[in-house]
């Protein structure tokens, strides 16, 4: 980045993945800074995007591929020398647009600029050149089927494990599979400023097309979006973006005008928002997350939508405050979880170590317990994530429901699934959303 030399996609590309792998940053948010700083065009930040995100989507695949003709052990190359390889490798599978000469040159090019050892070029060119003579390369199998789908699909043996317990073989492929998938974006319009009509022309004067969500009311899908931040529409605070399965755990707690409300993870304010359309703008939100900066970005969109009853406070979910005690009609309680249900967004989540994921429940569940003690007799606890695994949802429920006699699972409605039985899953490969978890508990009265 030094100088004022352009920077192509698959250099930005490059720095993201190799950030991601040497300091543990997050894709979207480094791509983010990466592209900026570099100043690409739109073109080319979009096959940045593309390059940076198909990487990790396929990272175990592109691998499985790559050692097949890498004399070296991958894990003994460079980390920029790999990543290049990874990028290039996913062109050469992957986009027919691109021709094969300027992935494998590019990547050449690349690994003079960043790699230390004079002969790691060669090498990359070698590899390259090997994989292209090769032809079709064959699909890969494992020692099972567990290790295959693995591979096919780039995501770890103990996740795969984890879906085949609960959705079988072929159900866990096609979860896989919808994981690899480009998720549509997907924009909320903020109903106490313009209708969905009046958003959709705004969004076609600037060049945006915006069709009506085939099932969700007041949901726009976006296509050749752009930086959304650009755009008049999204200034005016016209709409916000959030998946529709984010938006129906809204729906689900059955808010109304004037309603007194808790959003006790509310960062980065999607639920609050909806919760305050829904609400016509009038009543209370209280808005919290532990984290100043993020307190911020509460404030800046709760002011970009002209939101007035959002009220951003600095507050941990987990810490009991007295005052607050039988204080909501209705508390939400979006909790921590693994995220394993927005894979498809962030892919890089798929690679991160289990580990820390065992304690995950505890902290939901000390969540779940102090936000119970601020409903009001008769309200309603909304519990949500936005991950599939059973211990973080219907177990994490069931037991609650089991200490707290006080509470109930409640019924609710939604657009186009009907009637719920309390709790509802969403399935990125069934329902076409993010993978979420809802479940709506009433305080006896």
């Amino acid at each position: 980045m030094s100088g004022k030399r352009p920077m192509s996609a698959r250099e930005a590309a490059l720095l993201t993945l190799a950030a991601c792998e040497r300091q543990g940053a997050w894709s979207d948010a480094f791509l983010k800074r990466t592209l900026r700083e570099g100043g690409l065009d739109r073109r080319e930040a979009a096959l940045a995007t593309r390059l940076c995100f198909g990487v990790l989507q396929n990272r175990m695949l592109l691998d499985w591929h790559l050692a097949r003709f890498c004399k070296m052990r991958l894990d003994r190359l460079e980390l920029h020398v790999l990543c290049g390889l990874r990028i290039a490798a996913y062109q050469l599978l992957f986009l027919d647009k691109i021709p094969a000469s300027a992935a494998v040159n590019e990547a050449v090019e690349l690994t003079r600029r960043y790699c230390k050892n004079p002969g790691a070029a060669g090498m990359v060119n070698g590899v390259l050149r090997a994989m292209l003579r090769a032809g079709e390369l064959p699909e890969p199998t494992g020692a099972d089927k567990a290790e295959t789908l693995s591979l096919k699909y780039s995501h770890p043996r103990w996740l795969t494990e984890e879906f085949i317990a609960r959705l079988g073989e072929d159900g866990t492929e096609r979860l896989l599979a919808a994981d690899n998938e480009q998720p549509p974006i997907a924009a909320q319009v903020n109903t106490t400023r313009a209708t969905a009509a009046e958003t959709a022309s705004a969004l076609a004067a600037e060049g945006v097309e915006a069709a009506p969500h085939l099932w969700l009311p007041n949901c726009l899908v976006l296509k050749s979006s752009g930086d959304l931040e650009r755009l008049a529409a999204y200034r005016e605070g016209l709409f916000y973006i959030q998946d529709p399965a984010a938006r129906l755990a809204v729906t689900a707690a059955g808010l109304r005008p004037g309603m007194q409300v808790l959003d006790a993870c509310a960062a980065p304010g999607g639920k609050s928002f909806a919760a305050a359309v829904d609400m016509e703008d009038r009543g209370e939100i209280v808005s919290c997350d532990i984290h100043p900066h993020k307190i911020r970005l509460l404030e800046a969109g709760r002011d970009r939508l002209g939101l007035s009853v959002i009220a951003p406070t600095l507050q941990s979910a987990a810490a009991f405050r007295p005052e607050w005690e039988r204080g909501f009609d209705a508390v939400l309680t979006d909790v921590p979880c693994s995220g394993l249900g927005v894979i498809r967004k962030k892919p890089d989540i798929r690679y991160k170590d289990p580990g820390p994921m065992e304690d995950l429940p505890g902290l939901q569940r000390a969540i779940l317990d102090n936000c119970a003690r601020y409903v009001r007799p008769d309200g309603v606890l909304l519990y949500s994530t936005c991950t599939l695994l059973e211990r973080e949802n219907e177990g994490m429920v069931e037991g609650f429901l089991s200490d707290h006699s006080g509470f109930v699972l409640e019924p609710f409605t939604l657009p186009e699934f009907g009637e719920q039985p309390g709790m509802m899953t969403f399935w990125p490969h069934i329902h076409h959303t993010d993978g979420f978890f809802v479940a709506k508990l009433r305080k006896r009265g």
